[in-house]
């Protein structure tokens, strides 16, 4: 039966993520009466916990490094001391403003914002336990889940107890960890194990993988290693953690196996690094017909709607890929088949950016992705010691590479490890969302010294066809 004590509305969002702000603000400037419910974090992670405030730690930390190498560039340095009290305050002064931001977005578009936890009673209905007591009942027209998803714990035995940290915490410590040991070495246990050297810990990252960032080439693993060796981070792969012992910030033991050999690891502090789970157990899917797929992701076509009419999905808990700017597309799709179009996800370009010191970008097709599927390339690669810009700043570490089609001269992919990278692909990608030829790249004049002039010579050494 139908709930009479309903609040009806054109759109209901439950989560207020990228995908989900961006839809009701616009949808609320259409005329559109459209609440969003939002459990914690005003604008999702991305400003409050995750994107934004990880970059800011983590400038914090080149600026810190740079203060150590300060006599390669003829400075003197003295007393230099990391306040880590004073580094989360600048994190959370930006944070705040982001906040405020968009609250008045909310204003300004005519969205309702309430505070609580929702979960689904029924057929496009979502039940609000409210922040300040009590509960709301809405149903929308078209109810769209943007719930995100969290750090995943592992069944090891004792992690639980160990209270480690996450990402969430970790950007909220006041202190510098005499021995963080991070478990975990894709995106953020590289990101943060870096950061977190830079101020002054000792890091030891583990993985139960046998190289870094292990979805990436091999060259790029060998390099991220190399990094991390050269800033006395302490690499610990093909590990298979099987207890922890202790609790985070006191003191920690992990023990495990590694090779077939014992592995006894310890530390002070713990963080866990290692996936990310979808919001999605609590909020009563089954009562909205929604289906989830075996990870626990909603499940969705090409379109983002769900099993259930009028049901949408966006964002990490959509299954789509887990960055912000995927979000956003998914919003692009969303907003335009909620206006009777008929936009898909199926074939997006997915820009991957990791945000270590230096920077790792790819757009397209990595050497492993194209050997997987058979598709034969044209390699060429530049070491960054021979881009100009990288010289001037004393930034040399890493290479760019693009992978080019055998018959055509298209691009099918690029990637780079270098300073700039994010930069340096977006120039790349938008030549691909052309489709233009590699050539037009190399014989474009692009400003000197420019970092994106490093294109100039590494598609100057793309093989010949043929050869």
């Amino acid at each position: 039966m139908p709930d009479s004590n309903a609040e009806e509305y054109d759109l209901v969002v439950i989560g207020s993520g990228a995908g989900g702000k961006l839809i009701a603000w616009t949808s609320a400037q259409k005329g559109q009466h459209v609440v969003v419910i939002e459990r914690k974090y005003v604008g999702g992670s991305c400003p409050n916990i995750a994107c934004l405030p990880s970059k800011n730690i983590i400038h914090s930390a080149k600026v810190a490094s740079f203060f150590f190498r300060s006599g390669e560039f003829g400075i003197s340095k003295e007393n230099v001391r990391i306040d880590m009290a004073a580094v989360r305050e600048r994190k959370r002064k930006m944070v705040q403003s982001l906040v405020d931001l968009h609250l008045d977005n909310y204003t300004k578009s005519g969205a309702e914002l309430v505070m609580g936890s929702a979960r689904f009673v029924g057929p496009r209905t979502v039940e609000a336990e409210l922040a300040g007591g009590g509960t709301r009942t809405f149903r929308g027209k078209n109810v769209i889940i943007n719930t995100g998803t969290h750090a995943t714990l592992e069944p090891i035995p004792g992690l639980a107890e160990a209270q480690p940290l996450t990402h969430i915490e970790a950007l909220e410590l006041d202190h510098i960890p005499k021995h963080l040991l991070v478990l975990g070495a894709g995106y953020v246990g590289l990101e943060l194990a870096q950061a977190f050297r830079r101020f002054g810990s000792e890091v030891t990252l583990i993985d139960r993988n046998s190289r870094l960032a292990h979805h990436e080439d091999e060259d790029i693993s060998q390099a991220l290693e190399e990094m991390c060796r050269d800033e006395e981070i302490n690499v610990v792969t093909n590990a298979k953690i099987t207890r922890v012992r202790g609790r985070s910030s006191d003191w920690v033991h992990l023990l495990g196996t590694r090779d077939g050999a014992e592995l006894i690891l310890q530390g002070a502090d713990l963080l866990v690094a290692g996936g990310r789970t979808p919001n999605t157990s609590r909020i009563g899917l089954g009562k909205a017909g929604v289906e989830t797929t075996e990870r626990g992701y909603v499940k969705v076509d090409e379109r983002l709607q769900t099993t259930a009419e009028g049901v949408w999905a966006v964002g990490d808990c959509a299954g789509s890929p887990q960055f912000t700017h995927i979000s956003e597309n998914d919003f692009q799709v969303l907003n335009g088949n909620l206006d009777g179009g008929n936009r898909i996800t199926t074939g997006r370009q997915v820009p991957f950016c990791m945000f270590t010191d230096p920077e790792l970008a790819r757009i397209g097709l990595s050497e492993t992705e194209a050997k997987a599927r058979g598709i034969p390339y044209r390699l060429a690669k530049l070491p960054m010691a021979a881009v100009f810009r990288a010289m001037t700043i004393s930034e040399t570490r890493g290479f760019m590479k693009a992978l080019i089609d055998t018959e055509s001269d298209r691009i099918l992919g690029f990637t780079m490890f270098g300073a700039g990278a994010g930069d340096v692909m977006a120039t790349v990608q938008t030549a691909m969302l052309a489709g233009l030829p590699y050539t037009a790249l190399r014989d474009a004049v692009i400003a000197h010294p420019t970092m994106p002039e490093g294109l100039i010579s590494l598609l100057l050494a793309v093989p010949a066809k043929g050869s």
